[in-house]
């Protein structure tokens, strides 16, 4: 699940981290006495005007209606209305939009941590995320912050550092020195990188989440080591621990049809291809993705209705497929081990008959508990239902449907 940059800065918080603090602004005529509020609370003359959606790259994209960009300055409270005005309610793309636009709803209002006049200020890029293969926590980290990773990456791998943490020990003091060090830092700010690295590993495994990005970090004149966004990913199946965070939820931010299937208690994720599919379990998912690929089409989507594929389930799963114009067949997989295939097919032919009409072909391969009566049940059933045995045979069916 991810959050918005304030709502990851308030679990920063939380641990200890040091922000760049700030008001969320969701009406322009709120703006002004936001920015009084955050004067009072820092100091602040000056603001940063941050659009929250959920994608980065904010500060290069622009607003559809007004070409602001996603990030901008305000010089003084005179500015602010005008700034935020020109962000809020607009429409934002970004290099990872993927060519969309969102709608923006609110603003982060955020002190100027930069310092009018001071110059001696550094950017570095920090992140914390699970290396699955060795089963370790990692802390990856450059000198070039506020840019984006893979460029630095790509032309100058040398300035990416990583550090591997034991998740059963933890990190450590000489780790977090080790940082500290690469990063080129001395003195006191030498001392606030080893407490920020600390607190933000802390955040991490407190918050279960799968990702941190801290981009950028910065060393203000004064030698303050300060998060200036956060870019956080919680870990889904961890979220029973943490009400409070799966509260932050936005589902405005996530794919319509991809709320719903998860409010029917459907694992559905929408891809960009031609074929549907609709399988109980994920492994048997992943190798119909893989059978729909070789038989020369692509995958529309990863669903799985679980093990128990009665007939509302695969009706709802019918009414969700049928909402992408890209779908030109649906492909049912179902291993019947806990579930009876023959109740999986009736469930199908039912569903069939509420909808009342199904302009795609259906490809049905029902395999275990009592699979010849649901090849039966299928096959007498008067509708474009087309029954397989076995995965070939449906392989060839979808390529026949496809021609």
């Amino acid at each position: 699940m991810n959050l918005h940059e304030y709502q990851g800065k308030s679990i920063l918080t939380k641990y200890g981290v040091a922000v760049q603090r700030g008001v969320v602004v969701e009406k322009v005529e709120d703006a002004v006495a936001s920015a009084k509020k955050l004067t009072e609370e820092t100091g602040t003359s000056w603001y940063v005007v941050k659009a929250q959606i959920h994608a980065g790259g904010r500060g290069k994209g622009t607003i559809d209606e007004t070409g602001s960009h996603g990030v901008v300055l305000a010089k003084g409270l005179d500015q602010v209305e005008e700034k935020v005005s020109g962000i809020l309610g607009g429409h934002l793309q970004t290099a990872q939009t993927n060519g969309k636009s969102k709608l923006v709803s609110k603003v982060l209002l955020a002190e100027d941590v930069y310092y009018p006049g001071e110059s001696e200020v550094s950017e570095f890029y920090m992140s914390v995320l699970l290396d699955r293969e060795k089963g370790r926590n990692i802390i990856m980290y450059s000198t070039e912050g506020g840019m984006d990773i893979e460029t630095v990456a790509e032309n100058t791998p040398h300035l990416i550092f990583k550090e591997e943490i034991d998740p059963r020990v933890g990190i450590q003091g000489f780790q977090t020195r080790k940082i500290a060090f690469n990063l080129g830092l001395s003195g006191e700010a030498f001392k606030q990188m080893t407490k920020f690295v600390t607190s933000l590993y802390a955040a991490y495994e407190g918050c279960d989440a799968s990702m941190f990005e801290i981009n950028p970090v910065l060393k203000t004149s004064d030698n303050k080591i300060i998060a200036v966004d956060a870019k956080v990913s919680l870990d889904e199946n961890s979220l029973f621990r943490h009400p409070d965070y799966a509260a932050m939820r936005d589902f405005t931010e996530e794919d319509p049809t991809e709320v719903e299937a998860d409010a029917a208690g459907l694992n559905f994720v929408k891809l960009d291809g031609n074929v549907a599919c609709m399988v109980n379990g994920a492994g048997l998912a992943m190798a119909t993705m893989d059978i729909i690929k070789l038989s020369g089409g692509n995958p529309a989507n990863f669903l799985d209705v679980g093990g128990t594929a009665n007939a509302e389930r695969v009706e709802k799963a019918f009414h969700i497929i049928l909402k992408d114009p890209n779908v030109k067949a649906i492909l049912i997989n179902i291993f019947g081990g806990i579930v009876r295939c023959d109740r999986v097919a009736q469930g199908v032919v039912d569903a069939y008959k509420n909808i009342g009409s199904i302009p795609v072909p259906i490809i049905v391969r029902l395999q275990g508990t009592n699979a010849e009566e649901a090849k039966k049940l299928i096959d007498e059933s008067g509708l474009n239902v087309h029954s397989a045995v076995l995965l070939q045979e449906a392989s060839d069916k979808v390529k026949a449907v496809l021609a």
